[in-house]
């Protein structure tokens, strides 16, 4: 089963209290905010309402918010080869 993967782009401030409905019955309440529907043509046509403020991708299966919590992370910018507690016991022999 594929499903929809909704993300908020821009906000809904200052238009139509449609637009903004429609955000709320896709669960979609802050920007960068993003939530997973299952393929259908209900949903579809809510997604073709709010399409300038949506990115709308097709994906395999839902994540669920610590995977997308992950997804979104940053890279650190660096990794850790050895700790320091190895370096030491390599030095004293242990």
């Amino acid at each position: 089963m594929s499903y929809f993967r909704v993300q908020l782009i821009r906000s809904a401030i200052g238009l139509p209290r449609r637009s903004t409905d429609v955000l709320k019955a896709l669960g979609l309440k802050k920007r960068m905010g993003i939530v997973f529907h299952p393929v259908s043509p209900s949903v579809a046509g809510q997604i073709m309402k709010v399409k300038e403020l949506v990115s709308v991708q097709e994906v395999d299966r839902a994540l669920t918010k610590q995977e997308v919590r992950l997804e979104r992370k940053p890279d650190p910018g660096y990794y850790v080869e050895k700790s320091s507690v190895d370096e030491r016991a390599e030095l004293t022999g242990h």
